[in-house]
């Protein structure tokens, strides 16, 4: 998800969220055609001219992981035969989207034949106001039910990627079903013991309510611990374990889990449980190291904050410096997912056979030549890369998810169970915008500057005031 987050963010989770990973993202376009000829001279080396092109495949995206991937598709297809033209804008400043939506709109031979959505504005694409121009997938050549099935990937990353037919037009390459990840040596120094399956009953996994994760928090802050960084991060599993989104028929829907976030985060506030930090602050990164106002025992999040997020921000690289290795994951009180990208295709482009080709080995091929095999086990770039969870469920429990990070603990067998209980039916197209004006309005009330009847209030007149939603 972003997964790219650590540096800078890595511009990836962009202000917003996550979802995927990726390299560098940069603040401007980037445009390049990614074809044999242009890598060869790039390094210097005589261009191949020993096949002729079959054509241009535009692919627009916000990072350069997906790019990165489909070179990786190429090597792998020598006789693929097509230039990839590729076209990178960050979203931060929100610049990604408007220009994504110019190039759908002017078409021609310059629109994008794959494009890019995260998981803060993939709905506008794939059920919004953008969804008329994504191609089905079936479309392109994929038996996507039987792929689907085959590669057991997650409901929610299917149902949020199905247009308002019913016909599936996105899939995510990752898998971003969310855990709870803590630092083993305060499990041992308040509870004796770091396993997994201890501390996911001290924390209430699986319950579906916060009764017994207050009280871990409670005896966490008998030995001077903070039970989370900031209310962020109870945020994004208290957001996508609601029943109904921020919008129902047209009109603005407060969901009663949602709504309890208010006393949520003014619990957290009012016991001292946490450090009050925001995420993507620096203050949060420095919980991370356990270089804060008073340590911290976990995070919420998949995999990718685990990867791009919590190692590069733990203060070392191997075990024993800061706190890398002190970590473990498991299951959530309340299931959830953060992030995500979506691969999504024009319906006007002329190399729909061959854009199925990319799509389909990227997020449904489950055998060992895929992508999805690869990166799993960390062998996409060479052995000993990083490891992450991916789309299909089939790939991982075939996989070794042992992270070094985590104590030598497998995540798969924690992440794989996570996917199936988030819930891809809550979100809609403005959930960017609408969770920056909520949770900002918690803030304000947790802080004191405001009663509970009044955050409300404002936050309903703020949605008003800059969406056209109905208001009740």
């Amino acid at each position: 998800m972003k997964k790219l987050i650590a540096s800078a963010l890595c511009a990836c989770l962009l202000a917003t969220m996550v979802v995927g990973c990726g390299g560098n993202t940069g603040d401007a376009v980037s445009t390049k055609a990614s074809t044999e000829e242009s890598t060869a001279e790039e390094k210097k080396e005589p261009a191949d001219t020993s096949q002729e092109s079959k054509g241009v495949i535009n692919v627009w995206s916000f990072t350069d992981e997906v790019p990165g991937m489909i070179e990786k598709y190429k090597e792998a297809h020598p006789d693929f035969g097509y230039e990839i033209n590729t076209t990178i804008i960050a979203t931060t400043d929100g610049a990604y989207q408007p220009a994504l939506d110019q190039a759908l709109s002017a078409g021609g031979k310059d629109a994008p034949d794959i494009y890019c959505a995260e998981a803060a504005f993939i709905l506008k694409y794939s059920k919004g106001d953008a969804s008329s121009y994504a191609t089905p997938y079936k479309d392109l050549g994929i038996d996507i039910d039987a792929a689907i099935k085959e590669s057991e990937i997650a409901q929610y990353s299917v149902d949020i990627g199905t247009n308002e037919s019913g016909d599936v037009v996105g899939l995510g390459y990752q898998a971003t079903g969310g855990a709870f990840i803590y630092r083993r040596s305060i499990a041992k120094d308040v509870w004796g013991t770091d396993d997994p399956a201890e501390i996911a009953k001290k924390v209430g996994s699986g319950s579906g309510n916060w009764d017994q994760f207050f009280k871990a928090a409670e005896e966490l802050k008998e030995k001077k611990y903070g039970i989370v960084s900031g209310d962020g991060d109870l945020w994004h599993a208290v957001e996508n374990s609601s029943s109904q989104g921020w919008i129902v028929d047209g009109k603005l829907t407060i969901d009663p889990k949602r709504e309890a976030f208010l006393d949520l985060s003014k619990e957290l506030k009012d016991n001292g449980y946490h450090n009050d930090t925001e995420d993507w602050q620096d203050a949060w990164f420095a919980d991370m190291k356990g270089e804060g106002s008073k340590e911290i025992f976990g995070f919420f999040g998949p995999a990718w904050l685990i990867n791009y997020t919590l190692a590069p921000n733990c203060g070392g690289e191997a075990v024993g410096e800061g706190t890398y290795g002190d970590w473990a994951v498991c299951e959530s009180p309340v299931g959830f997912f953060w992030g995500g990208t979506w691969l999504l295709a024009n319906k006007d482009s002329d190399k729909k056979e061959a854009i199925g080709d990319i799509i389909e080995w990227i997020t449904l091929d489950s055998t060992e030549e895929g992508l999805q095999y690869k990166w799993a086990n960390g062998t996409l770039n060479g052995e000993g890369g990083t490891k992450d969870c991916v789309g299909s469920g089939a790939v991982m429990a075939k996989s070794d998810g042992s992270l070094e990070f985590l104590g030598g603990q497998n995540m798969f067998d924690v992440f794989v169970p996570a996917n199936q209980f988030a819930n891809g039916k809550n979100l809609t197209q403005y959930d960017e915008t609408i969770n920056q004006y909520w949770r900002g309005q918690v803030r304000e009330y947790t802080a004191g500057n405001k009663d509970r009847e009044q955050a409300i209030k404002d936050f309903k007149q703020q949605v008003m005031d800059n969406l056209d939603i109905i208001i009740e």
